[in-house]
């Protein structure tokens, strides 16, 4: 009997060590539509992709939230850095594929963000960065219109007529929609502080007075995440848009030779059938095919100006 359970957990141990390891990926912990909570479960675009890339290395797949802060100290590529780094996590999603992020890092260390299970920020070591390989693009960023439902369409900015367009002062869009054209729409913009909250004053009935704006010009991510918030609300995105030239991708160190190609081949099928396209539109996102190149300066004010 003695030997019988002994074959019984060595059995049960070499199924335990034989279970391949999780997928662990990074992400942004409130950063919807492409990441968030939904009824204490992970969702969003950077989800779906992450599943099928862990799908196609049968492993489980293993979601870890981060919350960052900018500081002085650091920055979202070195807290990702140090995430990759310390072995937190195999790949992180949702990161800016600029130039400039990747090859030798630019400090030698610095802290990981917070995320379950973390030390206190002042108990947390410095971690040694290594370099990070940017993966395959998924998403563009993007600058866009927002109408109420039933509005005139706008798939350009000549097509605005004579409807008011709210910018927010001091914002990308807000300096892109002042210098278009050479300040062509200056006449038609309403110019909007950064306390105002413009999507719920369009999206609000008026009754008897005349609405202070038309339209909103904002990123289109932030309309993304305010439209998960207010379901059935009765605002939609123009068809004019206006890729600002950075990306989206997953990151992961320069030295990882296995998971990078698995996402990059999942993102590649997904963009050629079709899949990513619906992925977005099924978690909320309002779909902007990424850009060439995948990894790119971003485009200067003037270019965003002259579109």
């Amino acid at each position: 009997m003695r030997r019988l359970l002994a074959l019984a957990a060595s059995m049960a141990c070499g199924a335990a060590l034989a279970q391949p390891q999780p997928l662990t990926v990074c992400v942004a912990a409130d950063n919807p539509p492409l990441s968030h909570l939904v009824n204490g479960q992970p969702r969003g675009l950077d989800l779906r992709i992450a599943q099928a890339a862990a799908d196609s290395l049968g492993r489980p797949l293993k979601v870890l939230p981060f919350e960052t802060e900018y500081e002085k100290e650091s920055s979202l590529a070195h807290e990702v850095a140090a995430l990759l780094s310390a072995g937190v996590c195999d790949a992180a999603s949702g990161f800016p594929l600029l130039t400039g992020e990747f090859g030798p890092p630019t400090r030698p260390n610095s802290r990981t963000p917070d995320y379950p299970g973390a030390k206190r920020k002042r108990e947390r070591p410095y971690i040694t960065l290594q370099a990070m390989a940017p993966g395959r693009a998924y998403l563009s960023a993007a600058l866009g219109a927002v109408l109420p439902a039933g509005a005139a369409p706008l798939d350009k900015l000549g097509d605005l007529g004579d409807r008011k367009m709210g910018v927010t002062s001091g914002t990308l869009a807000g300096t892109v929609a002042m210098g278009w054209k050479f300040g062509t729409l200056r006449k038609q913009l309403v110019s909007l502080n950064q306390r105002e909250a413009p999507l719920d004053e369009l999206a609000r009935p008026v009754s008897g007075a005349t609405p202070r704006f038309d339209a909103v010009m904002l990123p289109l991510a932030l309309f993304d995440g305010w439209r998960l918030r207010h379901p059935g609300a009765s605002l939609v995105a123009a068809g004019w848009r206006r890729p600002i030239g950075v990306n989206l991708g997953f990151v992961t160190l320069q030295s990882d030779t296995a998971v990078r190609p698995a996402i990059d081949a999942v993102i590649t099928r997904a963009l050629a059938d079709g899949s990513l396209q619906r992925w977005a539109g099924e978690e909320g996102v309002t779909w902007s095919p990424p850009v060439q190149p995948d990894v790119g300066r971003g485009h200067s004010l003037l270019e965003l100006m002259t579109d």
